[in-house]
C-alpha cells in the first residue's frame, strides 16, 4: 500500500513521517503542513489522529494568486488559486504570535504621531472605556486620577493595569483628557487571521526563484517562523526541496535542520546560502553547519536503530512492494543466521522463530525487511508492542537471558 500514486499510498507515506515529526517536536512546538485542497481533508484527519484533535489550531488559507485561470473549454469547477496550511501544536503550551509585519507605507500611515522624545506612536482604536453595548461591569466602575468612566460598562483596564500603563508612559493625560498610546517599539504587528492574501506566489522573474516547480516565497515561511519560534530556536523541514525553509530560518536568526530526498537539494541549499551571505555584504560567516549529502540511513539516538531503511531498498525495481512470510523468513535467516536476535540462542529449525519489528509500528516502524527480525517465542512475548529491539536486548541483559553475541 505504501507504493503507488494513489491517496492511500500518499497517506501511508505521510503518516510515518508525521509520527516521527511529533516524536521530535518540543512540547511548546508546532507544525505547519502545506498542501493543496485535493489532499488537505485527508491530511487533517491523519494529523488529528497523530497530534490529537485538541491540538488543531488553524487551517490557514494562502491565496497564492489573485486571478483564477480557467480552461479554454467549458469549465467544470471554480478557478483554483489557494493552498491550505494545517497548523497543529504538540500541546497546550504552544507558542504563537499571530501578527504580520507592517509594510513601510502601512507603518507611516499608522504611526502618525511623534512624542517629545522622537518616538512614533498611534492612538486610533485604543479605547480607554468599554462601549455601553458591552453591558454593565460594576467592578470596572471606579475613579482614577480624577477621572470617572461615563458609562456603567466601565474602564477597559483594571485600576492596577491603568496605573501600570500610566507609569510605563503608555497612558497620558493631555489637556484634561486621557490618551492611550501604542509606541512602535511595543507594537507586535498587525493581527493576522487565517486567510492570507498579502503574499503573492513566485514568478520566474523574481531573484529568489530557482525554477523548482513547487517553490514557495520566502515571505510566507518567514511569517510562519516568526510566529511560532524565537531567535535561536531550531526549525526543521523534512521536505526541504529548494531550501526555502533554511533560508527563511537563517534570515530570521533561527537554527535549522533540513533534509530532502532530491539529489539536487544539496546544490540548491549551498548556492542559496552563499548567495544570502553575499547579499548581506559577505562580511561575516553565515551561522550554518556544512551541508552533508549522504545515502546511508541515520541512527536514532533514542533506540540505536536506523531511522529509515537504506535508500536503495526504497526503489521499486530492487525491492518488491510486498514479501510473503516464507520469503521474508528465508531472507532473514540468510541475513542473521539461525539465531534469535533478542537473546542470542541458536535453533535448528525455522519453526522456532517468530517475525517481529525492530522498531514497533506504533513508533513509526515499517513492515519492510530492514525493520523485521526473527525472535524466539519468549523474546517475542517480552518485546510485545512496547519495546524496540534494542530495548528487548537491554531487558534480556538485565534479566540474564542474553546468552550469546548478536549480529
Amino acid at each position: 500500500m505504501t507504493y503507488g500514486d494513489d491517496m492511500a499510498a500518499f497517506l501511508c507515506f505521510m503518516g510515518v513521517r508525521l509520527m516521527a515529526m511529533r516524536r521530535i517536536l518540543r512540547e511548546d512546538g508546532s507544525i505547519y503542513l502545506h498542501c493543496d485542497p485535493t489532499a488537505s481533508h485527508y491530511l487533517k484527519t491523519l494529523m488529528d489522529a497523530i497530534f490529537g484533535v485538541e491540538n488543531f489550531r488553524n487551517e490557514i488559507i494562502w491565496q497564492r494568486t489573485t486571478g483564477a485561470k480557467l480552461s479554454q473549454h467549458a469549465p467544470k469547477q471554480w478557478g483554483s488559486n489557494s493552498d491550505c496550511i494545517l497548523f497543529y501544536a504538540k500541546s497546550s503550551r504552544v507558542h504563537v504570535s499571530p501578527y504580520r509585519k507592517l509594510s513601510d507605507e502601512e507603518f507611516e500611515e499608522k504611526f502618525i504621531h511623534v512624542d517629545e522624545e522622537g518616538r512614533r506612536y498611534f492612538t486610533d482604536g485604543l479605547s480607554i472605556f468599554r462601549r455601553p453595548a458591552h453591558g454593565p461591569r460594576p467592578n470596572l466602575c471606579f475613579e482614577w486620577r480624577g477621572f470617572k468612566n461615563p458609562h456603567p460598562s466601565g474602564w477597559t483596564l483594571s485600576r492596577k493595569r491603568l496605573e501600570e500603563e500610566y507609569q510605563k508612559g503608555n497612558i497620558h493625560i493631555v489637556n484634561g483628557r486621557i490618551e492611550r498610546r501604542k509606541y512602535a517599539e511595543d507594537y507586535p504587528g498587525q493581527p493576522c487571521g487565517d486567510v492570507w492574501t498579502d503574499i503573492p506566489n513566485l514568478t520566474g522573474k523574481q531573484v529568489e526563484c530557482t525554477g523548482y516547480p513547487t517553490q514557495k516565497p520566502l515571505a510566507l515561511y518567514q511569517r510562519i517562523i516568526r510566529a511560532s519560534s524565537n531567535p535561536g530556536d531550531i526549525v526543521f523541514d523534512p521536505f526541504a526541496g529548494c531550501a526555502t525553509t533554511p533560508i527563511a530560518a537563517e534570515i530570521e536568526g533561527r537554527q535549522w535542520v533540513a533534509c530532502d530526498g532530491w539529489a539536487g537539494a544539496y546544490d540548491v541549499v549551498t548556492e542559496r546560502l552563499e548567495a544570502l551571505k553575499v547579499g548581506s555584504g559577505g562580511q561575516e560567516e553565515m551561522a550554518y553547519y556544512p551541508v552533508a549529502q549522504r545515502e546511508e540511513p541515520l541512527v536514532r539516538t533514542d533506540t540505536g536503530e536506523t531511522a529509515a531503511p537504506p535508500l536503495k531498498s526504497l526503489r521499486r525495481k530492487s525491492s518488491p512492494p510486498t514479501m510473503k512470510r516464507a520469503e521474508m523468513l528465508k531472507a532473514l535467516i540468510a541475513r542473521d543466521g539461525m539465531q534469535c536476535q533478542g537473546c542470542g540462542r541458536e535453533f535448528d529449525h525455522a519453526r522456532y522463530f517468530e517475525l517481529d519489528h525492530k522498531l514497533p509500528r506504533s513508533e513509526g516502524g515499517s513492515n519492510e525487511l530492514e525493520n523485521r527480525v526473527l525472535l524466539c517465542g519468549p523474546c517475542n512475548r517480552t518485546k510485545s508492542n512496547t519495546l524496540t529491539l534494542t530495548g528487548l536486548r537491554k531487558q534480556n541483559r538485565t534479566d540474564g537471558f542474553l546468552v550469546a553475541p548478536l549480529k
